[in-house]
C-alpha cells in the first residue's frame, strides 16, 4: 500500500485542533509559513491541506484576508461514487473545450502565469500545485464563470476523494516528464492562438492519463489474482507429502 500523502497528516491535525476549539469557528488559521514551520512540512504541502479542508467544509479561504474556520462540517457528496475514469473523462471533455476557447481569449499576463506554472512543474514539491494552477489559469482565461466553476469542482473531486487520489498517485508519480511535455504542448497551442491544436493537445494529455489509469488498474487486478492463486496453492499443495 502506498504511503499516505503527507498533507493528509496535516489535515488530520488541523481538524483535531478545530474540533478541540484551538481554532474556534470564525477564527483565522495561522499564516501559511507559520503552519509550515509548526508541522515541519513545505508550504505547498500546507496549501494542499488547506484545499482539502476547504473541500470538507472546515475552512473558507478569503482572498487577501486569510483562511477562516467555518461552522459547516458537512461535506457535499454525490449519490453515486465517482471513479477516476469518470472524472478523467469529464475533465477531458470540459477542459479541452476550455483550452480551445482560451486560445482565443487569453491575455498576456495569463500567458506569463501559464508559462511560470510550467517552470514550477519542474520542481517536485511544487508540481501538483503547479499542475492545478495551470488548468485553473486556462479556465479563468475563458472569461466564462460557468467553465471556471465546473473545472474547480472537478479539481475538488480530484483532490478530496481518497480512491481518486490513490488512482492518480499511481500514474502521476511515474510520468513527471510526460506531464510536463503534454502541458508544454497545451501552452504552445494556446500561445499560438490555435484553438484546434489546444483542444487536441488537451485531449492527448487526458488520453494518456486515462490509458495509464487502465494500465495501473489491470496491474493491480493481476497482482490480486496472483496473490489469491498463491494462497490457494499453499492451501491445497501436497508437495510436502512427496518429500
Amino acid at each position: 500500500m502506498k504511503r499516505r500523502r503527507r498533507f493528509w497528516t496535516v489535515v488530520d491535525k488541523l481538524e483535531s485542533q478545530i474540533d478541540r476549539g484551538i481554532y474556534p469557528v470564525g477564527s483565522r488559521l495561522p499564516a501559511e509559513r507559520e503552519l509550515a514551520d509548526t508541522h515541519q512540512v513545505s508550504r505547498p504541502t500546507i496549501r494542499e491541506a488547506i484545499i482539502a479542508l476547504e473541500v470538507r467544509g472546515r475552512v473558507e479561504v478569503k482572498t487577501g484576508s486569510g483562511v477562516f474556520v467555518t461552522d459547516n462540517c458537512k461535506v457535499e457528496t454525490v449519490d453515486q461514487p465517482i471513479s477516476a475514469f469518470e472524472l478523467t473523462q469529464a475533465r477531458a471533455l470540459v477542459e479541452a473545450e476550455a483550452a480551445a476557447l482560451a486560445a482565443a481569449t487569453i491575455q498576456e499576463p495569463e500567458l506569463a502565469a501559464l508559462k511560470q506554472s510550467l517552470e514550477d512543474m519542474k520542481v517536485p514539491d511544487m508540481a501538483i500545485e503547479a499542475d492545478q494552477r495551470f488548468h485553473e489559469i486556462i479556465a479563468k482565461s475563458t472569461r466564462n464563470n460557468a467553465i471556471v466553476m465546473s473545472i474547480q469542482n472537478l479539481w475538488k473531486l480530484r483532490r478530496s476523494e481518497p480512491q481518486i487520489i490513490a488512482a492518480y498517485e499511481d500514474v502521476c508519480s511515474q510520468s513527471d516528464e510526460q506531464r510536463l511535455q503534454e502541458h508544454t504542448s497545451i501552452y504552445e497551442a494556446i500561445a499560438n492562438k490555435d484553438s484546434s491544436a489546444a483542444r487536441k493537445a488537451m485531449h492527448n494529455h487526458f488520453n494518456r492519463l486515462i490509458n495509464s489509469l487502465f494500465a495501473a488498474s489491470e496491474k493491480k487486478a493481476l497482482e490480486e489474482i496472483r496473490r489469491k492463486t498463491n494462497e490457494t496453492r499453499g492451501l491445497y499443495s501436497i508437495s510436502h507429502l512427496t518429500q
